[in-house]
C-alpha cells in the first residue's frame, strides 16, 4: 500500500464504490452512526478520505461549517458532483501531511481511513494536530481485535487483501498508544461484522 497504488485503485473503484460501501449494511451502520453525531452550526468540521461524501449526504450539511479532504481525485469528483451548490470545501490532499493550521477543527470525521493510507500513524498524528483541545475524532473502520493477535488465516490473506487498498490487520490499541496522553477515549462500540468494524470517539485533552 502507496500513495500512488491507492490512487490507482480508486481511479478505479470510484465508478462503483456506492454500491458496496454505501447501500445494505455498510449504509445502515453509517447511518446509525453519523446521523447522531451533535456538530454545532459554528463549529469547524473536517472530513478526512470523504470518498464519494457517501457519510456528508447523512447530516444536514447545509448547517455547518465543513472540509472535506481525499488524496484521490477521482472518489473526490464524485463527491462534489453530489453537493455542487453546497458550502463544502472540497480538497484534493493527502491525509498523512495536511495543509491545515495546527488546531483548527472541533470535530474530525475519519471513516475508513485509518484502514486504507499507507501510513495510519501518520494520518492520525495528522488528525490530532489540526484538532482543537476539547475537540473530538469520530473514527469507523476495522480494525484487528482489542488486544489480540490476527488469526494464521488473516496473517496469511493480509498482504493479498493490502493490493486491494486496504488493511485487515491494524490495530487502533497500538494507534492510540502512541497518542494516549493527548487523547481520551469516550466511546468505542462494535458495529458491524462482529466487532470488525467499530466506532470510536476520542477527545483532545490537550
Amino acid at each position: 500500500m502507496n500513495n500512488t497504488w491507492n490512487k490507482l485503485i480508486y481511479k478505479v473503484g470510484s465508478s462503483f464504490y456506492d454500491k458496496f460501501f454505501n447501500t445494505g449494511l455498510f449504509l445502515k451502520t453509517r447511518k446509525k452512526i453519523f446521523q447522531e453525531v451533535p456538530f454545532q452550526s459554528k463549529q469547524k468540521i473536517l472530513y478526512v478520505g470523504i470518498g464519494t461524501g457517501a457519510d456528508l449526504e447523512l447530516i444536514n450539511y447545509v448547517d455547518y461549517d465543513i472540509t472535506a479532504i481525499d488524496y484521490s481525485p477521482d472518489m473526490l469528483d464524485k463527491a462534489k458532483s453530489k453537493f455542487q451548490r453546497s458550502a463544502i470545501k472540497f480538497l484534493e490532499m493527502d491525509a498523512q501531511k495536511m495543509a491545515f493550521e495546527d488546531e483548527s477543527f472541533d470535530y474530525i470525521v475519519a471513516s475508513l481511513i485509518l484502514s486504507v493510507v499507507p501510513d495510519e500513524n501518520k494520518c492520525f498524528g495528522e488528525m490530532i494536530r489540526v484538532l482543537k483541545k476539547d475537540g473530538r475524532i469520530l473514527i469507523f473502520d476495522k480494525f484487528a481485535p482489542k488486544n489480540q493477535k490476527i488469526t494464521l488465516t488473516k496473517k496469511l490473506v493480509r498482504p493479498f487483501i493490502s493490493i486491494l487498498g486496504t488493511d485487515i490487520g491494524r490495530s487502533f490499541e497500538e494507534l492510540f498508544s502512541q497518542n494516549e496522553q493527548r487523547l481520551k477515549i469516550i466511546k468505542d462500540d462494535p458495529v458491524m461484522l462482529s466487532g470488525m468494524y467499530r466506532y470510536i470517539e476520542v477527545i483532545k485533552v490537550y
